[in-house]
Parts: structure tokens; C-alpha cells; sequence
């Protein structure tokens, strides 16, 4: 991060950004490198570490980069890390940047601060995720996608721009455009799953709601939105999310996101109302995968409108969502 002083950095409001860790040292190099080469002066900057108990290099690797402050994060989980680093978060806006995340340009925060001159903007997130040729195809996938959770796909709520839909959402959403950014206006019935990898958010605003001890994506913007500050940016950039780097990864991380929302769910401390969502999503979902020529099909438009091997990995994606969603299901209903 830049350290020369600068009249064009007098306005920049201060960040803290916030890491949550475990075991993340396969990633965590790649995103603090992006971080502090960030053209943002450095004394308005603090980087926080929420570790869950690494016995990895994370917290070698964390020292290496000079972050500011790493703390305990006792429950261990990504939400809970979340939690841990915000509470302790002393600028005016926080940052949540996830260990496998990647700030794709130098001036990356300077473009996600600039919607916070209209004071109304209670948070902003990246439009896109960044597909980057030399990345894993999974990796690759996900980026074309829009999403991790093909699910989301079917039930037309997701959050980054979908090669395959050619929308970044398709809830029912006000946004005007703004040149840099979507200026989004969110009602509590239509709420993108936004909140995460790359999401900037005013300190007051979410120290006016209830995240503690988890601090769960959605659920923060629910709450925002029923407090009335319900204006959100979606900024025209980019952020790369190396959510698997192999198919054992992705089995890992698919499988743990269902399990924890349905566990979370059970134990009532979730806000977001998911049970709200179209029940005719789910059935298109299952069919069209038990059927396997719809998702064959979906594959090859996306190839057509931006040819990579990686739109391969959709019939396989919904396949295992599918297994893995029925498996939890029934565990956790008996």
C-alpha cells in the first residue's frame, strides 16, 4: 500500500479489513500480496486476522505480511472469524476479504470506496468474480457461473454476473446504473445472496445489527435492509474468489456449506427466510439434473458466449449439489 503522501488520498475514508483464517496458508499469500499493493495510503488501512487455530504457515505467512493485529476466533469458523474481526474493527468502513480471495488491481479498494460519497450506500460488492486463464477449471467454472452453489442458478437468486444467464441476478431488484456502479435499492422480499468475498460495508451501519456470534452473509444485509438502509453498490469490477483448486476441494467446501446452513437453520440462527424461496426452483433443479440433457444443453451456451473446458464441469456441479443436498436433508430431518 502506498505510503506517499498524496492530496488524492485525503478523502479516502479508513478500512479495516477483515481475514477470517484456518489452516489458509494454500491462499493466504496470494491475497495478502493483493492487499498491500494496493495504491491506498497505508496509515488509513489496518488488517485484521481472525484465526481459528491454524497449525499450518497461516500464521507465519500472516506475520511475513506485517498485518496489524491477528486474534483469536475461538468457534473457529469463517462466520464466527467474521464476527471476531469486525467487533474489534476500529475505521470507518470494514472490509471482509476472505483468505482465497484476490483483489485483481491495484486500485481495487480505491473503486470500492468511491460509492461511499453518496451517503445513503450502506455497503458495496464486486459486480463480477475474475475468471483468470491460469486458474483451476473449478475455479474457472464458478467464475463463469456467477456462483459456488449451482442451486442458486434454479432458484434465480445469486449475486455476480452469470455468463449463462447474462444477469447478476434475476430476484427482482431496483438498480439504477451509476457509470462505476449499480446503485441497488433491496426490499425484504428480494435479497441477492450478497455479503461476501470482496463485501465493504460502513462500520455504524453494521454495528446497528445483531451478528454475533456469527456474522452470516445474507443475514447482515437482511437486517440492513429492515432498518431502512436498504441502498447497496454493486461496482463494476471484479474479484477473484480460488474457491477449488480440485475436485477433493470442492467435494470439502460443497459439502460443508450445506451442512452448515442446515445445521445453523435447525438451530434457529439463521435471519435471512430461506424457506421463503420458490419452491418451483427446486423441482426445475431436480429434474433438469435427473434428466441431464437440460444441463448438458446449459453448458453449451455458455461455451458458445465464452468458450472455456470449464463450462464441462456444470452436469457434474449440479450432479453432486444434488447428492450432497439429499444427503444432508435426510440426515438432518431424522
Amino acid at each position: 500500500m502506498s505510503k506517499i503522501p498524496n492530496n488524492d488520498f485525503e478523502d479516502l475514508p479508513s478500512l479495516s479489513i477483515v481475514i477470517p483464517t484456518l489452516n489458509s496458508s494454500r491462499t493466504l499469500s496470494q491475497c495478502l500480496e493483493s492487499i498491500f499493493s494496493q495504491n491506498y495510503p497505508r496509515e488509513k488501512v489496518e488488517v485484521i486476522i481472525a484465526d481459528g487455530g491454524s497449525t499450518d504457515k497461516t500464521l507465519r505467512i500472516a506475520e511475513g505480511y506485517g498485518v496489524d493485529r491477528v486474534l483469536i476466533n475461538p468457534l473457529r469458523t469463517g462466520e464466527a472469524g467474521k464476527a471476531v474481526g469486525a467487533e474489534m474493527a476500529k475505521n470507518e468502513l470494514i472490509a471482509f476479504i476472505d483468505s482465497d480471495n484476490i483483489l485483481p488491481s491495484p486500485n481495487w479498494l480505491r473503486a470500492m470506496v468511491r460509492p461511499f460519497k453518496d451517503q445513503e450506500i450502506a455497503a458495496t460488492e464486486p459486480l463480477y468474480y475474475t475468471r483468470r486463464e491460469g486458474d483451476p477449471l473449478i475455479t474457472r467454472y464458478c467464475a463463469l457461473m456467477g456462483m459456488n452453489d449451482v442451486l442458486c442458478l434454479f432458484l434465480g437468486n445469486y449475486d455476480r454476473y452469470s455468463y449463462m444467464t447474462g444477469r447478476w441476478t434475476e430476484l427482482r431488484v431496483n438498480s439504477v446504473d451509476r457509470g462505476d456502479y449499480l446503485l441497488v435499492k433491496l426490499d425484504e422480499k428480494n435479497i441477492p445472496t450478497m455479503g461476501a468475498n470482496g463485501f465493504l460495508v460502513r462500520a455504524w451501519a453494521l454495528r446497528s445489527v445483531n451478528c454475533d456470534p456469527y456474522l452470516f452473509d445474507i443475514d447482515v444485509i437482511y437486517q440492513l435492509v429492515k432498518t431502512g438502509r436498504n441502498r447497496f453498490a454493486k461496482v463494476k469490477i471484479g474479484i477473484v474468489h480460488l474457491f477449488a483448486d480440485s475436485m477433493k476441494t470442492y467435494v470439502r467446501k460443497t459439502y460443508r456449506r450445506i451442512r452448515d446452513y442446515l445445521y445453523y437453520e435447525k438451530l434457529g440462527a439463521r435471519k435471512y427466510p430461506w424457506r421463503r424461496i420458490k419452491k418451483f426452483g427446486i423441482l426445475k433443479f431436480v429434474l433438469y439434473t435427473l434428466l441431464l440433457a437440460p444441463i448438458v444443453i446449459s453448458s453449451l451456451r455458455g461455451f458458445r458466449k465464452l468458450p472455456d473446458r470449464a463450462w464441462l464441469f456444470h452436469p457434474v456441479s449440479c450432479w453432486f449439489t444434488l447428492l450432497t443436498y439429499t444427503m444432508n436433508f435426510i440426515a438432518y430431518a431424522s
